[in-house]
This record gives C-alpha cells, sequence and structure tokens, in this order.
C-alpha cells in the first residue's frame, strides 16, 4: 500500500515528479521549491494521484512562501489530504479532507479536519513564518494529529484529534494537495520545500548494468553494491540514488577532527546521506551490501544501526529493527534480513542507515521501505 510516509521530494530537479500527476493551475518547479501561483479567481496545487494511504502515516513539507493579502477578502495556501467521495449509507458524500490553511487575510494557521468541507471544531493559532516553517500531519491508528516545527526536527503538537473514519477508509484512495488560491488581489504565489525529507543536497544520478560487480561512484567517492541473492550462485547489482553537496572537496588527507571522543570524522560524513530505496519481498531473505570505495577507507572501530519506521522521526512507529542484522567489515557494511524478519512486514515505511563511533555519528543512507506482500504460504 503506498503509505504517504513514502512520499519524498526535495524539489530539487525541477521538473515536477510523477508521484505529483494531478498538479493543476499553472505550478512549476525551480530553484529548489515547489511553487504554487495564487492567481485572482483561480486555484492552484501539487497534487499527487488519489492512490495514497494515510493511515498509519506521516508526511511533513517546509512552508517557503505565502500569498500576501493584497486587496483579496479570501487568499490562502494550504497543505490537505483529500478523500474522495465516500459512500455512508447508501449517499455520496463529499469534502472529506485534513490539513492546514493559511489565511492571508487573517494571519491564522488552520488545523481542519473537514466534512463537506467544513469543521466545526478547527483549531487556530496566529501564523508565524518562523515557529511554523514546517507543517506535518500523522496519524497512528487512533488520533491524527497536527505538529508544527521551525526547523523539521523539534515539534509541537497543536491539535489531535481521533482518527475520521474515512482515512481508513479511504486506503490507496488519498491525495495530498498543496494549493493556493486567492478571490482578488495581485498575482503572487506559495513556495514549499522538503517534503518528508531534510537533505537538500544536489541530487546526483548513477547508474549500473545488472552483473556480477558493479560499483557506483559520486563524485566525493562515495558509492554503494546493492546486493540481491536469489540464489547460492547468482547476484544482482542494483543502480543508487546519491543526494550529494556539490560543493564539497574530499581530498585524502581532509580529515577533521571530531569531538571529545578524539574519534576521526570520515570523508563520507561531508555528504548528505545518499537516497537508497529498500525493496524488500515479504517472507523471502533479504541481503544488500553497502560499499564506500575511497582507497584505503575503512568503517573499523565503528558500528551501524538501521531501523524501518512508519515515518521519520519519533512519529513513526517502529516496523523493523535492522540493527541485529547489521555487520560492518572494512569499507562493506552487509545488511542480511531472515526469511522471519521480512514475513513481519506488512505495510511500507522509511528506513536509513547510521554509523556510530563514540557519540560521532554518520547518516549513510536514507529512503523508502517499500514492501512486496507474498503471495505463496
Amino acid at each position: 500500500m503506498p503509505s504517504l510516509s513514502t512520499l519524498v521530494d526535495n524539489f530539487n530537479d525541477s521538473i515536477i515528479a510523477p508521484d505529483w500527476g494531478n498538479a493543476y493551475g499553472g505550478v512549476t518547479e525551480s530553484g529548489g521549491k515547489a511553487h504554487v501561483p495564487c492567481v485572482a479567481g483561480s486555484y492552484a496545487g501539487y497534487q499527487t494521484a488519489y492512490t495514497w494511504t494515510m493511515a498509519g502515516a506521516a508526511f511533513f513539507v517546509k512552508v517557503v512562501t505565502v500569498p500576501a493579502a493584497s486587496t483579496a477578502t479570501e487568499a490562502y495556501s494550504a497543505v490537505m489530504v483529500n478523500a474522495p467521495g465516500i459512500n455512508d449509507s447508501g449517499g455520496p458524500l463529499f469534502g472529506y479532507r485534513c490539513g492546514f490553511t493559511i489565511n492571508a487575510v487573517t494571519g491564522m494557521l488552520r488545523m481542519q479536519s473537514d466534512a463537506g468541507y467544513f469543521d466545526a471544531g478547527a483549531v487556530e493559532i496566529t501564523y508565524s513564518p518562523t515557529t511554523h516553517a514546517f507543517l506535518r500531519l500523522r496519524e497512528d491508528g487512533t488520533n491524527v494529529y497536527w505538529d508544527t516545527s521551525p526547523d523539521g526536527s523539534t515539534w509541537t503538537n497543536r491539535r489531535t484529534l481521533a482518527t475520521p473514519a474515512w482515512i481508513t477508509a479511504s486506503t490507496n484512495q488519498c491525495a495530498v494537495d498543496m494549493s493556493a488560491h486567492r478571490d482578488a488581489g495581485t498575482t503572487d504565489e506559495a513556495a514549499l520545500d522538503l517534503f518528508n525529507t531534510l537533505s537538500d543536497g544536489a541530487v546526483w544520478t548513477a547508474s549500473a548494468a545488472l552483473a556480477g560487480d558493479s560499483s557506483l561512484t559520486s563524485a566525493a567517492l562515495l558509492s554503494a553494491h546493492a546486493a540481491a541473492v536469489p540464489a547460492a550462485d547468482s547476484s544482482l547489482t542494483a543502480a543508487l540514488l546519491l543526494s550529494a553537496q556539490p560543493t564539497v572537496a574530499l581530498t585524502a588527507d581532509a580529515t577533521l577532527t571530531a569531538d571529545a571522543t578524539g574519534s576521526s570524522i570520515p570523508e563520507v560524513a561531508e555528504l548528505s546521506a545518499g537516497d537508497w530505496d529498500l525493496l524488500i519481498e515479504q517472507g523471502s531473505t533479504f541481503v544488500q551490501t553497502y560499499t564506500v570505495t575511497d582507497p584505503g577507507f575503512s568503517w573499523d572501530g565503528w558500528t551501524a544501526r538501521s531501523q524501518i519506521r512508519s515515518a521519520p522521526a519519533d512519529s513513526g512507529t517502529l516496523l523493523l529493527n535492522l540493527t541485529p542484522y547489521l555487520t560492518v567489515t572494512g569499507a562493506a557494511i552487509r545488511l542480511a534480513i531472515p526469511a522471519a524478519q521480512t514475513q513481519t512486514l506488512t505495510r511500507n515505511g522509511v528506513w536509513d542507515l547510521e554509523l556510530v563511533q563514540g557519540s560521532t555519528v554518520v547518516r549513510l543512507l536514507e529512503g523508502k521501505a517499500i514492501v512486496s506482500l507474498e503471495v505463496t504460504r
């Protein structure tokens, strides 16, 4: 099931991704931002298809720019999860959605859960572009939570509501809509960034043929090998997306001094975490190896840790702790998940891989954990 926890976009490739296939109203992507025009009498939005699931999911986004009031009586930007029309007692009911609206005219941030496009219990607070720079919506099977953050790391809950029935009923039928509208006034825009990611580096894409032994290397000499082993005598090497800071220039002697533990910080710590999705077949043994190919490099003295969660940070439910299945040998980190453990995975999530030595932590990889449900039992 396509959980909204797995939708990730830093808007850095200047192309509206296929995930936003229902975008409308002249939206664009440039300068590392999603731009939603706010034009008198018109509606515009970055919108996904109605194929996503909010149940058990969480997502966040950074609001960079909001429309100005100008001469409008209605001007806003909004981040909503929309449901399709849902039948209730035989009759179609529409206008089910939940999320945030920033009202440019009143200066209020509204946390709402609409039915028929109305919520009598909506919560409003005075909007601050600094305090409320990041907006997060999450659902844990019991409640929906509206959170805000100044930095995407420290969150404050603003509203909690028992999960509306439509969220569970609309599995694989929801859409995210990041929209803007005004009824009058000067044209401007809402700008958004960092959807479900705090990694804002340039995206480098590398590819490799499916062969027994291939490696992918970025400009900073970080690469990864992914080996899926379906049989004792065969192996596959997959492609990798690396997210790197384009201004980084690493050399063999560019070693930094760590904190009070006295450990050295490897050069890969100057890169943002590489984008790498786990494609896990439920009930099958999963094996991959991630290798740094800088000559002479070693993770000796480091330990690896990793988890799969339903959403990033403390909002996500732990789906599987991968740490017991990680081994570190030289420059390579091997992940080998037994079939008995992949059998327990019943939904998609997100993951990352960290290397730890003392109080020094290097976040090496991050991405989605996509589960292919088993058929044969």
